[in-house]
């Protein structure tokens, strides 16, 4: 089949507008508890308005692809995308940012499960993983610029700066919802994205049997074994402590170093997936070296360590900590996700499937967070996070692949490799 690297292209940005867009909220929950007047715990609805779409969606979606096609659940998924942020960019209130967090986060939902068989096929298998690691950088550079936007829009927009943009966002934009701003960008470029899709012709994909999803038979033979529900709480605990932190970052450092959320809680948030990508091609190199699980070993108990650091550190220590506990995250999920493949024998679509279900995690975590952060304060309520951690641990101790992942015998062979 003849390769299609614009498409490999489009993906990529496909790729960083999901970033974008799921990664934000850490950045503004401090300004949408001040502009709401909201406690600690119902701020944790917002996270988990955007994550439970995941796992209401993930399996559908995998169904809804093979009937519709490629083409039409991408632009369907940036159509509820667009008119989530634009329903919150005209009418900014609490009950309605959980609607539209529960919109985007369906469409996010739906073009994870898209891209990455479509990236196989425009990219060539031969070259997938490699792809794979590139669409992850894009992913993770979205993640560092996302908060680093939110900074420019707040400090600029009403404040007597102008230029096209802020002039625009000037007369669309309440002088004491300035955050808001971010959903007008936010609608703009799904829509942007729709109308680029529309006028794209798109190869035909036919999916590998790892790639389907069968709610009958393989579902059910998948769901008796236990197996199967250990990883589904690994991934669960991963993207439940992922966001748990990213999402309270910026409320912990303005509640006990009076932080400035726009400004230092921005960037340390910024810092914290620019480190999680960092550490995402180091713990390539390190795959490459020992085995999976004693890597996840290793960087959960790094991450332990840069938490404790953070909460109960000084302020120094907490702008430090926080990007580490990201560093130190960084290839949980992938190493979770193939030893979950690699310890079944078959219907790896249908299992995968079940896994991308998991990232409901990231909105029962945050949530949980913050209604213990009303009873005992948001720093012991972070405590919590060390449950779900010590649950990734344990996946190192206890895992039994039926294939270990490939490791090289030295520097030449890993380089060679690579």
């Amino acid at each position: 089949m003849q390769r299609n690297i614009f498409i490999v292209v489009l993906i990529f940005l496909i790729f960083f507008v999901i970033s974008f867009l799921t990664n934000i909220l850490g950045p503004i929950i401090p300004d949408i508890v001040k502009s709401f007047d909201l406690s600690i715990g119902l701020a944790g609805f917002l996270p988990f308005a955007f994550f439970v779409a995941y796992g209401v969606m993930s399996i559908p979606a995998g169904l809804m692809v093979e009937k519709f096609g490629e083409k039409t659940m991408l632009i369907g998924a940036f159509l509820l995308a667009f008119g989530g942020a634009l329903l919150f960019a005209l009418i900014p209130g609490f009950a309605i940012a959980l609607t539209s967090l529960f919109l985007i986060g369906i469409g996010m939902a739906i073009l994870q499960v898209v891209i990455n068989p479509l990236l196989r096929v425009s990219g060539g298998e031969e070259k997938f993983a490699f792809y794979s690691v590139l669409a992850q950088l894009f992913f993770g550079a979205a993640s560092f610029l996302s908060p680093l936007l939110y900074s420019y829009l707040v400090l600029n927009v009403h404040s007597g700066n102008s230029g096209f943009l802020i002039d625009i966002l000037n007369g669309l934009v309440p002088e004491n919802l300035k955050w808001v701003s971010l959903y007008w960008v936010f609608a703009v470029i799904a829509l942007a994205m729709v109308a680029v899709i529309a006028v794209v012709k798109f190869p035909k994909v036919e999916l590998l049997e790892d790639e389907r999803i069968d709610v009958g038979k393989s579902f059910g033979e998948l769901a008796a074994n236990k197996l199967v529900w250990l990883f589904f709480l690994g991934i669960f605990a991963y993207v439940g402590t992922e966001q748990g932190i990213a999402n309270w970052i910026s409320q912990f450092l303005q509640t006990y170093h009076e932080v400035d959320p726009a400004t230092t809680g921005a960037s340390v948030i910024s810092y914290f997936w620019g480190l999680l990508t960092v550490g995402c091609f180091l713990g390539l190199i390190l795959l490459k070296i020992f085995d999976s699980r004693k890597v996840l070993i290793f960087f959960t108990c790094g991450g332990i360590v840069s938490l404790l650091v953070a909460l109960f550190g000084s302020k120094e220590m907490a702008l430090v900590g926080f990007p580490m506990a990201g560093f130190f995250a960084s290839v949980m999920y992938s190493v979770i996700f193939s030893l979950a493949l690699n310890s079944v024998p078959r219907h790896h679509g249908t299992f995968s499937g079940i896994l991308c279900a998991g990232i409901a995690g990231g909105a029962v975590v945050p949530l949980i967070v913050g209604g213990l952060g009303e009873l005992v304060g948001l720093r012991f309520a972070m405590l919590f996070l060390l449950i779900p951690l010590g649950y990734i641990l344990s996946i190192g101790i206890w895992a039994r692949p039926l294939v270990n992942n490939e490791t090289v015998s030295s520097v030449k062979e890993l380089f060679k490799l690579g």
